[in-house]
């Protein structure tokens, strides 16, 4: 019999080495996808570890300072150390709002040697009006003092020893008088015209005696 040749469609059938280095590259890939989704692993776990130390550092921070606030010998500390800084500042007054810190310095430069010099501000950043000068020498205060009513930018300031706030004390302020609307009216009270014994809006009956009448 005569062999008949069969014609193929769509190219050469591939040889088994070609074949074997498809199945190679395919593992290959593979292999690639696994190391790369490892390495996405080590990273999310890194950055899960990064977290918990800091988390853990932020609540011995906390704790920290809770406990620093519960123990009484160091807020005793904080509180003599406040009482030692403030028995060395004055209180300014009717500073005038352009006045630098450095012009206020100046100012009182020889009573003594100025540690610093605060001017408050509100929540805008424009200066209240008064400060407060510390100073390394106790004995400055005294000749700050006699600064009081003395003119700066213009202006008679105030001088006075700065008071140490306690906590927990709040000062009693009173109300004050509105010219408006005055103090409220209060009605004073008036016992009622007639107060029964029997109790509030109760009134004794009165029975009238029965006549004899024989023929009625």
């Amino acid at each position: 019999m005569e062999e008949e040749e069969h014609e193929v469609y769509g190219g050469e059938i591939p040889d088994e080495a070609d074949m074997d280095a498809d199945v190679d590259i395919g593992r290959s890939d593979e292999d690639a996808a696994k190391l790369q989704e490892l390495d996405e692993m080590k990273k999310r776990l890194k950055e899960m570890e990064e977290e918990a130390a800091a988390l853990r550092e932020i609540q011995a921070k906390v704790e920290k300072e809770m406990g620093a606030a519960q123990d009484p010998a160091g807020s005793a500390a904080t509180q003599a150390s406040k009482e030692e800084v403030d028995a060395r500042s004055v209180f300014v007054g009717n500073v005038d709002y352009a006045c630098t810190p450095e012009e206020v310095q100046q100012h009182f430069q020889s009573c003594g040697t100025v540690n610093r010099v605060t001017i408050l501000t509100d929540k805008f950043g424009q200066p209240k009006g008064f400060a407060y000068v510390e100073f390394l020498e106790l004995e400055a205060v005294q000749d700050a003092l006699q600064l009081n009513e003395s003119e700066l930018h213009g202006r008679q300031i105030k001088v006075a020893a700065k008071r140490t706030n306690v906590p927990g004390m709040k000062q009693f302020r009173p109300r004050r008088f509105n010219p408006y609307m005055g103090y409220p009216y209060r009605r004073p009270y008036m016992p009622p015209y007639f107060a029964s014994p029997y109790g509030f809006g109760k009134v004794p009956r009165f029975r009238r005696p029965m006549r004899f009448r024989p023929y009625y």
